[in-house]
């Protein structure tokens, strides 16, 4: 292979990157991907927030929201999705605030 066919790999291999950078750009600002910021500094602001998402199998995850101050256990699944435990006190000092 000479120089200049290495070249054209490349500029094809950085314009391929480059729109697919372009596609998940695009996606995220017109909301087509899913928007999970767990524990972020943009999210320690907000009054709702994913805690941990847990996959117990396939099908099913189980997840842990906190709103304000009280979290809820909720198991995700394909059919339905079960509160498993409701209003969770958070201890003081352990979401971050005094």
């Amino acid at each position: 292979m000479e120089v200049s066919s290495y070249f054209q790999f490349i500029m094809a291999l950085l314009f391929v990157l480059a729109l697919i950078l372009l596609f998940a750009y695009g996606a995220k600002k017109f909301g087509l991907m899913a928007r999970v910021t767990i524990n972020s500094a943009k999210t320690r602001d907000k009054r709702l927030d994913i805690v941990e998402i847990l996959p117990i199998d396939a099908r099913r995850k189980l997840m842990l929201i906190r709103r304000d101050d009280v979290e809820h256990l909720v198991i995700l699944g394909t059919d339905r999705d079960i509160v498993i435990e409701r209003n969770i006190r958070l201890k003081t000092g352990e979401n971050g605030n005094s």
